[in-house]
């Protein structure tokens, strides 16, 4: 019996906001949520909490995510070839790929980069190979 569960948000933690902000607005489409301190980073109805500069951790968290330590994947609803030149665009240097991977609807395609404080970030494309 599945459960009914499904993937609400992650967090991350940031050491500028205005850098991160521009990155993931710009690189990954994130729609910016000011918060009372700080911001979270919004795709659909799925979403970033965002820790940094200002923001006190979950006091629930043993070890508080830390700035660089983050490995996320976020799905490109089209060819990889197209993410790879939108990275160009941006001034953002692929870390690897493109190469095949397996994701949650499969095999894909993936490109990896880094976000500003270091964090792996993968785009992930179901459309075919490169």
């Amino acid at each position: 019996m599945a459960l009914p569960t499904r993937l609400d948000h992650c967090v991350i933690h940031v050491s500028e906001w205005e850098r991160s902000n521009a990155f993931y607005r710009d690189v990954l489409g994130a729609e910016l949520v000011a918060r009372p301190a700080g911001f979270a980073y919004r795709f659909g109805d799925k979403q970033l909490n965002v820790h940094g500069p200002g923001v006190k951790p979950a006091e629930v968290a043993r070890l508080p995510v830390q700035p660089g330590n983050s490995d996320l994947c976020f799905e490109w609803a089209g060819p990889i070839a197209d993410a790879v030149a939108h990275l160009g665009r941006c001034g953002v240097m692929i870390e690897a790929g493109p190469m095949e991977r397996f994701g949650a609807k499969g095999r894909g395609t993936s490109v990896y980069f880094r976000d500003p404080d270091g964090s792996l970030m993968e785009f992930m494309s179901y459309a075919g190979t490169p």
